[in-house]
């Protein structure tokens, strides 16, 4: 798919997509909301991709929302822009794929809610995150104060939103809004050796893993564990678990 925006490349198993507006930080305006959509969804559809890494070309992830264009909307086109970037995020966030994010560089506003999309953070050793909407007299717009709550807790959340201030790459992984901090020359390699073992393991296990965990988050203990024993009842009728069980006794790789 040709895109203006944005890049997609397919590398064995692994979907990549990389925003591609360096002069302008990458940052997400409508149309390249609009791009990621058909991407994610594409990458999703395709049977050949098993998992997408999204980074950034230059030396931003994403740099925010395009304050361009969001500088004279009315509220109703507010309104309607947060929930087109809402509907994006989700997407990526409930596609059955795991999605991981390679954060190059700065990921603040917008970005950072991208990244809090994904599964799996990998964050370069320069990378900045952050959510300085209230330096602009707005706030998150795009799920970023559920999903930042969510992920490093209430009282951070509120610290990072309120200040608007940035965390750089170290601090944001002593507070678990990334997985990993690598060097810059190395992201790439790392992300791309992690997705290929994610590749690796039965598909239709790790599609039904990343789904109980979405689902069981919001759910009483008793919900999410009945969701967990629904979906392992599911890799035994899918034949899966037989193959890998099998490949395991008899010393083999498995078949997918």
């Amino acid at each position: 798919m040709e895109f203006k925006n944005i890049i997609v490349e397919i590398n064995e198993k692994v979907g990549v997509v990389k925003m591609n507006r360096p002069d302008a930080l990458n940052a997400l305006n409508t149309e390249t909301l609009w791009e990621l959509s058909k991407a994610i969804s594409h990458l999703s559809e395709s049977n050949g991709v098993r998992v997408i890494v999204i980074t950034g070309e230059g030396k931003a992830f994403v740099a925010g929302a395009d304050i361009a264009e969001m500088k004279d909307m009315s509220g109703d086109q507010a309104r309607e822009f947060s929930k087109s970037g809402q509907k994006v995020f989700d997407l990526i966030a409930r596609t059955e794929k795991p999605v991981i994010a390679a954060v190059n560089g700065f990921a603040l506003g917008g970005g950072c809610e991208l990244v809090l999309a994904c599964d799996i953070r990998i964050a370069s050793e320069k990378a900045k995150l952050g959510q300085p909407e209230v330096n602009l007299g707005v706030i998150p717009g795009f799920a970023g104060t559920q999903r930042l709550s969510r992920l490093v807790g209430v009282a951070k959340a509120k610290e990072m939103i309120l200040t608007g201030d940035m965390v750089d790459a170290q601090t944001a992984l002593s507070i678990g809004l990334v997985n990993q901090v690598v060097p810059a020359d190395q992201l790439m390699d790392v992300c791309m050796e992690l997705a290929n073992k994610i590749a690796s393991k039965g598909p239709v296990a790790v599609k039904l893993a990343k789904r109980v965990i979405n689902e069981g988050i919001e759910a009483r203990l008793d919900e999410g564990s009945a969701y967990e024993t629904r979906d392992f009842a599911e890799c035994f009728a899918t034949g899966e678990a037989k193959e890998g069980m099998s490949a395991f006794l008899e010393k083999r790789k498995p078949n997918w």
